[in-house]
């Protein structure tokens, strides 16, 4: 009897402590303030570094108005997230292990979510010239893992005493993607979280994406978590939050929708609004003139 009362006191110190906690993580979520302008290097910054890389977001780190750091993710073969944009392996700024282009006849062939990591690392995509791009600087890099990614800007905020910059992680899926070029949304979601949780950087954390299903997921299954919905089409500012289904903590429209009933209507609902890619200054001003929450840009300079 004695035994069997120790048992239950352990599991009722165990509920307890299992209860704090996540009690705690929730208000130390609610506590964390989003930046009153979000702004945002765009792949970490792809006007002036190669693109989603750790030296990318490393780079941005030094200016001290980002707040922020924009990437893309992608699940491989082997159930590892990692930080890209694109389907496949780009020809047009990315070189194989042994510096040679990639045919343009070869650009399906070489699908992230049929690569292991192992592989796909062995790629170079910082020393070819991005033509759209003249301004990037060429280092020879890789494409990270998105553990990595956070422990190399982690460490930097840590040893450096910088301020904690936001995470803004776009989820690249669609629907005709599913188990051809990404995981189902339920597995991808679940697949980014675990590294998210895993590096205890959840409350700095807005999960973005194109795909409805992805942030829908998070909505539900980790409601603590910040969303955005990213849109570019020609769909009134209700039609798309009807369409997602709920009110997201932003709306990221391409740069071009916004106007200022869009932006007087998303904060009457108490949405922000952070567009997407502003890369002139002209077209900074103009949305800075609106009001609008953030701006992601490839020229975080210019922000």
């Amino acid at each position: 009897m004695m035994k069997l009362n120790i048992f239950f006191s352990f599991l009722t110190v165990a509920l307890v402590c299992g209860c704090s906690q996540s009690t705690y993580q929730q208000k130390s979520m609610k506590n964390v303030g989003f930046p009153s302008f979000s702004a945002e290097a765009h792949r970490g910054g792809r006007g002036l570094m190669p693109e989603n890389t750790i030296i990318a977001m490393q780079n941005a780190m030094t200016m001290d108005h980002i707040t922020t750091l924009e990437m893309d993710t992608h699940i491989t073969k082997d159930n590892q997230v990692v930080v890209t944009h694109d389907d496949y392996l780009s020809p047009g700024f990315m070189l194989t292990p042994e510096g040679k282009e990639i045919p343009k006849s070869d650009a399906k062939k070489y699908a992230i979510y049929q690569m292991d990591y192992d592989l796909l690392k062995t790629f170079d995509i910082g020393t070819k010239v991005n033509t759209g791009f003249p301004q990037q600087k060429k280092v020879k890099t890789f494409i990270p893992l998105l553990s990595d990614l956070i422990d190399a800007v982690q460490a930097d905020i840590n040893t450096k005493g910088k301020k904690q910059l936001f995470y803004n992680i776009e989820t690249k899926c669609d629907v005709a993607g599913d188990n051809v070029v990404n995981p189902t949304p339920e597995i991808f979601v679940k697949l980014l979280m675990d590294v998210i949780e895993s590096k205890k950087i959840t409350p700095f954390v807005v999960i973005q994406s194109f795909d409805k299903r992805t942030i829908q997921i998070i909505n539900q299954k980790y409601p603590g978590v910040k969303t955005s919905f990213l849109v570019s089409n020609k769909k009134t500012y209700e039609e798309n939050i009807a369409d997602l289904g709920y009110k997201p903590f932003i709306l990221s429209p391409n740069y071009s929708m916004v106007n200022a009933e869009l932006v007087k209507k998303a904060h009457a609902d108490g949405v922000k609004v952070v567009p997407w890619t502003a890369n002139t200054t002209e077209e900074i001003n103009r949305l800075k003139s609106l009001k609008v929450d953030g701006i992601i840009s490839d020229y975080p300079n210019l922000l």
